[in-house]
């Protein structure tokens, strides 16, 4: 994919904002509050806020935040869709393509971290899985443990499986998927990569992060309210699709327990325990994946000061 151009960098300013960081971590109003202040347009960088099933539970933007500021690739795809990273870079390529002629800041937005990868590094190329393949290696593995299905990739594919926790059931079934489409270990398909739409231009990139014991209790607070804005309605109405339950919208946090609960195999408290321990654990993920995985050129931020840090380094850059 062609990289935009930098028009920004002409005017003394970055050509984007990237803002990262633990859900619940404040990262949507910095955007919104950013966007309102260097007319800028907020572009959604996080793989459960595309899904337009989710709005509640995936946190979204309201519609009356949107209505205040520009959001894009917010609830756009439908919940009987894989969307993966190489679908948001490919939306990220032509959407940066129309800004740009619009003159508009582009400020990105999310916590999932391969969608910033895909934006600067770009993707690895997988070639596609025949739909008969994977729905062969899905009956397979109907019914067993991830950490059997590990093992058996193990045998397969030592490497692939020896980056991946034994109990990541997707990308566990991804790389048997692959294995069994073409007969090589996923490995084997990532050295080649097409640099993402804004390779080699001057960013400006936050990580929001702040204290862990109140995230913690952010997260806790957040998915209460989530549940009393009618989160289980969506959850209910998503459950009564029958998708594919290895479709990521159907592992989003707290789905799974809040379907156990609407099918009568667990309690209401017991399912809202486990969505917001879920997402505690996504947190903490979401810290150690951006710490090693990410340069050092990502300016770590408590959210308080996240706006005047902002704010400073855009008004010195705009002055250079």
């Amino acid at each position: 994919m062609p990289p935009v151009t930098d028009t920004a960098h002409a005017e003394g300013r970055p050509a984007a904002i990237l803002i990262a960081g633990p859900t619940a971590s404040g990262k949507s109003g910095l955007a919104a509050a950013l966007a309102r202040r260097f007319q800028g347009v907020v572009i959604n960088t996080d793989s459960m806020q595309v899904y337009a099933d989710l709005r509640r539970l995936s946190a979204r933007p309201s519609a009356m935040e949107e209505a205040h500021v520009p959001h894009r690739l917010y609830g756009h795809v439908d919940g009987a869709i894989n969307y993966s990273a190489g679908h948001f870079a490919r939306e990220a390529a032509s959407l940066l393509a129309d800004i740009a002629r619009e003159g508009v800041l582009p400020i990105f937005v999310g916590g999932t971290g391969l969608y910033f990868r895909a934006l600067e590094e770009g993707l690895s190329e997988l070639p596609p899985v025949p739909e008969a393949v994977r729905a062969a290696i899905r009956a397979q593995a109907e019914g067993q443990p991830t950490e059997a299905l590990h093992a058996a990739l193990a045998e397969r594919d030592p490497e692939g499986a020896a980056a991946l926790r034994p109990s990541d059931r997707a990308r566990v079934m991804r790389a048997l998927e692959m294995f069994a489409a073409t007969g090589r270990p996923i490995a084997a398909f990532h050295g080649q990569r097409t640099p993402g739409p804004l390779a080699g231009l001057r960013l400006l990139k936050l990580f929001l992060a702040p204290e862990r014991e109140t995230l913690r209790a952010a997260i806790d607070a957040r998915f209460l309210a989530m549940i009393a804005d009618g989160a289980l309605d969506e959850v209910a109405t998503l459950r009564d699709r029958r998708l594919d339950p290895m479709l990521p919208i159907m592992r989003a946090h707290g789905v799974p327990g809040l379907i156990a609960y609407l099918d009568g195999t667990l309690d209401r408290d017991e399912a809202i325990r486990r969505g917001q321990a879920d997402t505690r654990r996504y947190a903490k993920r979401q810290f150690t994946w951006f710490r090693h995985q990410m340069g050092p050129d990502w300016a770590w931020t408590a959210p308080e000061a996240a706006v005047a840090l902002a704010e400073a380094r855009l008004t010195y850059l705009a002055g250079r």
